[in-house]
């Protein structure tokens, strides 16, 4: 496994330690269909949540959040939609958010918590 993907993956763990602390449920990790993949599916107390987990060391080549462009949602829109039909969720129920760490040098990261990104 390369830096980067290694970088990511302990990004999305900090990421779903992150949720768990807020007391939501972790439902799926890397859930995959041919149209792409969901990086957490979450849930919230309220309604399902579709977390894109984004991970820099820094912001030398910008913030995690310059990485989710108009088509980057517009994808992310369908992929939350093709789960919620899958799993018999109601549209008007789910929201996607975007979890931005920035860190990952040290013991852990700094995490900006963005909701409804898309």
């Amino acid at each position: 496994m390369n830096a980067n993907h290694e970088l990511g993956r302990r990004g999305e763990d900090a990421a779903a330690a992150y949720l768990r602390s807020l007391g939501w449920r972790v439902l799926a990790r890397n859930w995959r269909c041919p149209e792409g993949e969901l990086d957490i599916v979450a849930h919230d107390g309220r309604r399902h949540v579709f977390c894109e987990v984004k991970t820099r060391t820094s912001v030398a080549f910008g913030h995690p959040a310059e990485a989710v462009t108009p088509a980057k949602a517009r994808r992310l829109r369908r992929l939350a939609l093709r789960w919620a039909r899958e799993h018999g969720v109601r549209p008007d129920r789910i929201r996607i958010d975007l979890l931005g760490l920035i860190g990952g040098r040290g013991p852990g990261f700094t995490v900006d918590h963005r909701r409804e990104v898309a």
